[in-house]
């Protein structure tokens, strides 16, 4: 039996919940403030109301929604503060990744992060911001593959996860998303020099964009923030 067929069936009923449930919030398709509902849920997707409420603890988790015992269920608003601390665990995996990268990441790596760099811009060009979140989310993930540090790649979309609303918020703005396709290319060119300083400063100056656009969306969406 193949691999794929065996990852196929290790899936579960929650696991299929839980994945819409995050793309349709991370996409914004539902909106911080909605009330969620077990019993809507499993009638959609026509199973028990274990598998959704295993769900939702795992959305809970990751900050994505607001689990109260007897009161209804909510995805959560933006929280500046845990914006702040997951940016704070993030910088600190992505530094010491980076660096060994740095040392470690060899042509193979080089030539599959330049694709994924053509890509980005393409998907720039057809105004493509959930393609290009797809495709930054990858690169990050390319980037502990290079490091030979792949396990740290779940704590960094878990981090990611609280700020991932709001950067489909801002790439909403195609011009955001040729600031961050500019980062990207810094940091690959400090990846091809093996210049750990050079690459440590590129993901210093792309994680902390973050300030301005939090700034910027609370001053328009002031209703998705709950501090």
């Amino acid at each position: 039996m193949s691999q794929i067929n065996t990852a196929a069936e290790r899936r579960t009923s929650a696991d299929d919940v839980y994945d819409h449930l995050y793309g349709q919030i991370v996409s914004l398709r539902i909106l911080p403030g909605t009330k969620m509902s077990e019993v809507e849920i499993a009638r959609q997707f026509d199973v028990s109301r274990q598998p959704v409420r295993e769900a939702f603890i795992r959305l809970g988790n990751l900050g994505l929604l607001l689990i109260r015992p007897q009161k209804a269920t909510v995805v959560r608003k933006f929280s500046r503060k845990g914006i702040a601390n997951a940016r704070f665990v993030r910088t600190a995996i992505e530094i010491e990744m980076l660096r060994q990268a740095c040392i470690l990441a060899d042509t193979r790596y080089h030539l599959k992060i330049e694709k994924n760099l053509t890509l980005q811009e393409q998907a720039i060009a057809r105004d493509d911001a959930d393609a290009f979140h797809e495709l930054d989310y990858e690169y990050h993930r390319m980037l502990c593959q290079a490091a030979d540090c792949e396990f740290a790649f779940q704590a960094i979309a878990d981090n990611k996860a609280q700020v991932d609303r709001l950067c489909m918020l801002s790439l909403s703005n195609k011009d955001e998303m040729q600031v961050l396709l500019g980062d990207h290319r810094e940091m690959f060119e400090a990846l091809k020099n093996q210049d750990q300083e050079r690459i440590v400063a590129a993901i210093r100056l792309h994680l902390g964009r973050l300030d301005a656009t939090v700034e910027a969306i609370k001053a328009k969406h002031e209703n998705y923030f709950e501090d």
